[in-house]
């Protein structure tokens, strides 16, 4: 299978080298906005410079693919609007149509969390510890908590109707990504540990726990997130749907019994299994 992935040498990109970039049955062409030195941890990979705001590129990339990865995007919560216009609304919109143009069968999405963070808003820090019945479904109302949010919902909503208006693409998988994280912080004690490195609180504080609870939660290990996209890459059978990105973490708030029975997911990771940062 011949595979185009945008936005490669971000934290869920480089999970996708990690765990799939070795598979015999995949050929994949990196695209993204720079290349990686050579003595890069991701150095010495094949890349097509280009942006996603650059469609006829992203249009001639694509050209002759199975299917397509969309990762790129400004991926921030903090960000304007102007931010996020160009990359995400722009850049969606030329990923679909170099999609469409090409005839491109399978096109997989990365959404986010954040196209319900409004949930998180209003009953954290309870969420993070299971003392809430609370468990999201992919049908349930949309609640972006940022343009950022915002704007994954836009994709969402677009790649709907693709699929639904037009031949190509024939399958669309939005994946509400939660906390994938890098190699270096890839445990649920990351944000916590990086937090403490970048003189944000310490050991032991207040801060430090609630992100521990929080990521052991919202995980979804490298190698789950890349099992996951692998799900849909070898699905025949879906049109457009809506799977939620985390591992098998005992106080999740986001069902995964959909992806589990629709695509095969099957997460090897439970964030409550540590119960501390790696040596």
């Amino acid at each position: 299978m011949d595979v185009l992935l945008t936005g490669v040498y971000g934290r869920c990109g480089t999970a996708l080298i990690d765990h799939l970039h070795d598979r015999p049955e995949y050929d994949f062409t990196y695209y993204n906005r720079s290349d990686r030195p050579d003595d890069h941890p991701y150095g010495g990979y094949e890349t097509v410079v280009g942006d996603v705001t650059d469609g006829e590129k992203l249009t001639e990339t694509a050209a002759g693919h199975d299917a397509l990865v969309h990762l790129a995007a400004y991926p921030y919560t903090d960000g304007s609007w102007t931010d996020i216009f160009e990359p995400n609304i722009v850049g969606m919109y030329n990923a679909l149509e170099a999609a469409r143009e090409n005839e491109v069968e399978t096109f997989v999405f990365g959404s986010t969390n954040h196209v319900v963070g409004g949930y998180e808003e209003e009953f954290a820090p309870e969420l993070y510890t299971g003392e809430t019945d609370i468990v999201l479904r992919r049908d349930d109302p949309v609640r972006p908590d940022s343009y950022y949010g915002a704007s994954k919902s836009f994709g969402e909503d677009l790649g709907r109707y693709y699929v639904e208006n037009h031949e190509y693409p024939k399958r669309f998988y939005a994946l509400r990504i939660c906390s994938v994280r890098s190699a270096e912080y890839d445990h649920p004690y990351g944000d916590a540990e990086q937090g403490v490195e970048d003189g944000e609180f310490e050991h032991g504080s207040e801060e430090y726990e609630r992100e521990i609870a929080r990521m052991k939660a919202m995980w979804q290990s490298r190698r789950d997130f890349a099992h996951m996209v692998e799900c849909c890459l070898e699905d025949d059978d879906v049109e457009f749907d809506i799977f939620h990105g985390v591992s098998d973490n005992r106080n999740r708030w986001f069902d995964i019994e959909h992806a589990r029975n629709r695509i095969g997911y099957r997460p090897r990771d439970d964030g409550d299994e540590w119960d501390e940062p790696p040596a």
